[in-house]
């Protein structure tokens, strides 16, 4: 088995960091969010919503990061990584916003590629907004919308996680890879 580097998506408030965190514990290699540290650092100097305000700069910043934890999955000693968000991603809240991106971007995205990409479901009864979460549930289902897309573009077959349990959601994916 070659190294497999497999990427968790969906809109804001899916279970995604729940799922990486439940990875963790059973001791796979696991890259969190970055969007989130984006935000907060940011906010650190006085920008309160970066990707509101200049979302360039902040879609920019991600995409630096997220190439910086693909080259470091690919460095993993484990022949297994998981990645919280991919660099479509980042396309996918762009073209959410109505935004255009430099040509960088789509070549990222081609040039940094991904074994599978599992796809968790808008949860209406899970979703909660936050400090850096500020979309409404119908917006996340908007935004869930334009990342299946995104990603169709880029080839990939999304495998969409069953809500349940976060154990069953870890389950699911497990025997999804062992395929």
């Amino acid at each position: 088995m070659g190294k497999e580097i497999i990427v968790i998506i969906g809109g804001p408030g899916t279970g995604k960091s729940t799922i990486i965190d439940g990875l963790i514990g059973k001791g796979f290699c696991c890259y969190p969010e970055i969007s989130r540290q984006v935000t907060l650092d940011a906010q650190k100097q006085g920008i309160e919503q970066l990707f509101l305000e200049n979302p360039l700069l902040f879609s920019e910043l991600l995409l630096e990061g997220r190439k910086k934890q693909f080259n470091s999955a690919l460095e993993e000693k484990q022949d297994v990584v998981f990645i919280d968000r991919g660099i479509p991603d980042i396309l996918a809240y762009m073209h959410y916003i109505g935004d255009n991106y430099p040509t960088h971007f789509d070549l990222a995205c081609r040039e940094n590629l991904y074994t599978k990409i599992f796809i968790l479901p808008p949860w209406e009864e899970i979703y909660v907004s936050d400090e850096a979460r500020y979309e409404n549930f119908e917006q996340a289902k908007l935004i869930h919308d334009h990342l299946t897309e995104t990603y169709q573009n880029y080839g990939y077959k999304p495998i969409e996680v069953p809500k349940g349990s976060v154990d069953n959601r870890i389950l699911f994916i497990l025997d999804e890879i062992s395929r």
